[in-house]
């Protein structure tokens, strides 16, 4: 009798732990689809998810969810900060020099209508301040409407020799070389191929503008299967102080430059849920990637 109520109990403990390991084995496996949720969310900058707190476990992706929103509203903050603050700055540059000298000539004018200020000079001077800040908000237009991508398979071989080939002549006169080495024969990424020669061909332009003789773009596979694109050069760097607002719009280190190339860059990869990041920037190399996935 004893031997048969130890036995039953036995039975019981080992059903017990089995249930239990099953239901551990299931959460187990929900959980590892919860990080898997998240972590394409994450990628996609999706937030707008947030598991039931109902577990401990949902309770800390919650949380890990809670410090990317405060990362992403804080960045994103900082960058309208600089958006704004350069676009103050040119309008400023454009719109004061025309307020000044209209207030002047109107000052200059007496009862007869003579002035002392050459009137024509100075409309001359107001017209072409007018057409830089009509040109100035064209730009911005350009910047905020960029068109929806229209994909197709492009060969990454042929996409950069024709690239190269428009660059050649602007290359050959600055006494550089620009070259295409792949590290896998045959990559092909989908995309609009206008919009990225648009990326390509404004990369290699500023490094040749930087005084690069040396142009290489490399391209292989990553680990998750995206395809990565390297352009390299050995111009002059980008100053560590402008580094992190190179993206940001309308900020140019370059004189007369306007200062949308690489924001705009960064929407069309955007658009093609990839990406595009300064690598380094030093005395031997200034190196861009772009990733397409």
């Amino acid at each position: 009798m004893t031997f048969t109520v130890w036995h039953i109990i036995g039975v019981a403990v080992i059903v017990a732990i089995v249930v239990a390991v099953i239901a551990t084995i299931r959460t187990r496996r929900k959980d590892i689809k919860k990080v898997a949720y998240m972590m394409d969310a994450l990628e996609d900058g999706e937030l707008n998810f947030r598991f039931q707190d109902k577990s401990k476990f949902n309770r800390t992706l919650n949380r890990i969810r809670t410090i990317f929103e405060k990362q992403r509203q804080a960045h994103e903050q900082d960058s309208w900060t600089k958006l704004i603050r350069v676009l103050t700055h040119e309008i400023m540059n454009t719109v004061s020099p025309i307020a000044s000298l209209s207030d002047a000539m109107a000052k200059s004018v007496d009862e007869n209508g003579h002035s002392e200020l050459d009137i024509k000079a100075g409309l001359e001077t107001i017209s072409d301040s007018s057409k830089n800040l009509i040109g100035f908000v064209q730009t911005y237009r350009q910047l905020s409407g960029v068109a929806k991508p229209i994909r197709k398979a492009l060969d990454l071989r042929e996409l950069m020799d024709s690239v190269i080939g428009l660059n050649s002549e602007f290359a050959a006169s600055c006494g550089a070389t620009c070259k295409y080495r792949p590290e896998e024969d045959d990559l092909m990424i989908y995309a609009d191929e206008g919009q990225i020669s648009q990326i390509l061909i404004n990369l290699i332009k500023n490094a040749l503008q930087a005084g690069a003789k040396h142009i290489e773009i490399s391209a292989r596979m990553g680990k998750e299967d995206e395809v990565i694109v390297q352009v390299a050069n050995d111009g002059a760097p980008i100053p560590v102080s402008a580094q992190e607002q190179i993206f940001v719009p309308f900020f140019t280190t370059k004189k007369g430059g306007s200062g949308i190339g690489l924001s705009l860059a960064r929407q069309i990869m955007r658009q093609h849920n990839g990406t595009i990041d300064l690598l380094r920037s030093d005395v031997n190399q200034t190196v861009f990637e772009l990733k397409f996935r």
